[in-house]
């Protein structure tokens, strides 16, 4: 649960990045600040999409539309 007692569920399996939410109190927001100033797409957006290998190496924005494309025809 979060500080306001809202139940939170974070689907990244990268547990060693430091901005995962297992590592702090601040949810998602480290990992987004992350994923923004690296132009990168955080893990969970790739898991959304069923996409985990490249959730885990391959963050990038061109790759991840791609994946969306392919994934919604």
């Amino acid at each position: 649960m979060n500080g306001k007692g809202k139940k939170f569920t974070c689907t990244c399996e990268v547990f060693d990045c430091p901005a995962h939410p297992r590592k702090h109190n601040n949810e998602c927001t480290p990992c987004i600040e992350k994923n923004l100033k690296n132009h990168e797409i955080p893990a969970c957006f790739w898991n959304e999409i069923g996409n985990t290998e490249n959730a885990k190496s391959d963050y990038i924005f061109l790759k991840f539309a791609k994946k969306v494309i392919d994934f919604e025809t």
